[in-house]
C-alpha cells in the first residue's frame, strides 16, 4: 500500500467493534503518530462510534415501521377482498342457481337484474381496490389528475365535499415525488373521516421557493396539536414518507377550527 506510518483506533459500541478508524502517513516532517496523536483519534473513534450506531439503529427502525405499514395495508386489503369481493362472488354463484331454479320467465328476469347488479358493484370494489394500490391516472396523467380522480372517489364514499385546486398546470412531476404527494393527500383524507367530522375538504398544489407545496385542509372538529402524539394520525409515516424525497411537513389545527397539513418537496 505504500504506507510508511499508520494508525487504527476501533469504533467500539457497549463493547461490541462496529468499525474502525484508519489514519496513514501523518502530515509533518516525522511521519509518525504520537502518544497524543493516539488520544485525539480514541476520542474521535468513540463519539464517531456513537453516531454510527445511532444513525444504524435508526435506518433499522425506519426499516421494521415501513415493514409494519405495509403489512397492516396488506391486511386491511385482505379483509376487504374477503369481505366485500370474496360475498358479492359467493352471491354472484348463488345468483346464478336462481336463474337456472326460476319458474317463469318473469322470476329469471328479476333473478338476472338482481345479478347484474351484484356484478356491477363487485367491479366497482375490485377497481376501488386497484386505485389504492396504484391509480393508474398518477402515471398517465400525473398527480393533480389522479387528486382530482382521488377526491371525486372520496366525495362519492363518505360524503364530505372534496376540491382540488392546481397550480401545477401540464407540468409533470418526478415520478417519486408524485407517489409521494399522492400518498400524502390520500392518508390525509383518511383521516379526515376517521377523525374530523367534516363537511368540506380541499387539496391546493402550488408551485413555492422552486418546490412544489400541498395542502390539505378541512371544516372539521380540528384539535390541539400538542395533545396528539405524532404517530397518532399517521404523522409519522407522512413525515417518513416525504423525508425520502427532502420534503417537510407541517400541522396547523385548532379544537373547533379544522385541520391544515402543508407539505413542501423541493425540486431543485
Amino acid at each position: 500500500m505504500g504506507v510508511r506510518t499508520g494508525l487504527y483506533v476501533p469504533l467500539v459500541v457497549r463493547g461490541r467493534a462496529i468499525g474502525i478508524v484508519a489514519m496513514h502517513d501523518k502530515q509533518q516532517d516525522d511521519a509518525r503518530f504520537t502518544d497524543a496523536d493516539q488520544r485525539l483519534a480514541e476520542i474521535f473513534a468513540a463519539r464517531a462510534a456513537v453516531a454510527v450506531d445511532l444513525s444504524q439503529r435508526v435506518a433499522r427502525d425506519t426499516v421494521r415501521r415501513v415493514i409494519e405499514a405495509q403489512e397492516l395495508e396488506r391486511r386491511r386489503l385482505a379483509r376487504e377482498l374477503h369481505d366485500e369481493t370474496g360475498q358479492a362472488l359467493t352471491s354472484i354463484l348463488l345468483g346464478l342457481k336462481s336463474i337456472r331454479a326460476a319458474a317463469g320467465e318473469t322470476e329469471a328476469e328479476e333473478a338476472e337484474a338482481a345479478l347484474r347488479e351484484l356484478v356491477v358493484q363487485a367491479l366497482q370494489d375490485v377497481r376501488s381496490l386497484a386505485v389504492e394500490l396504484r391509480p393508474t391516472a398518477l402515471d398517465d396523467f400525473g398527480l393533480a389528475a389522479a387528486l382530482e380522480r382521488l377526491a371525486s372517489t372520496f366525495q362519492e364514499r363518505s360524503g364530505i365535499v372534496a376540491e382540488v385546486e392546481s397550480g401545477l398546470g401540464e407540468e409533470r412531476l418526478p415520478p417519486e415525488v408524485e407517489t409521494v404527494l399522492y400518498r400524502l393527500v390520500q392518508e390525509a383524507l383518511t383521516n379526515v373521516v376517521k377523525h374530523a367530522a367534516a363537511a368540506h375538504v380541499s387539496i391546493v398544489l402550488t408551485h413555492r421557493d422552486g418546490g412544489v407545496g400541498v395542502v390539505v385542509e378541512d371544516d372539521g372538529a380540528g384539535f390541539a396539536p400538542a395533545d396528539v402524539r405524532e404517530g397518532a394520525l399517521g404523522l409519522l409515516g407522512m413525515r417518513e414518507r416525504l423525508a425520502v424525497v427532502d420534503g417537510t411537513l407541517e400541522v396547523e389545527s385548532t379544537p373547533g377550527s379544522g385541520t391544515a397539513l402543508l407539505a413542501y418537496v423541493p425540486l431543485s
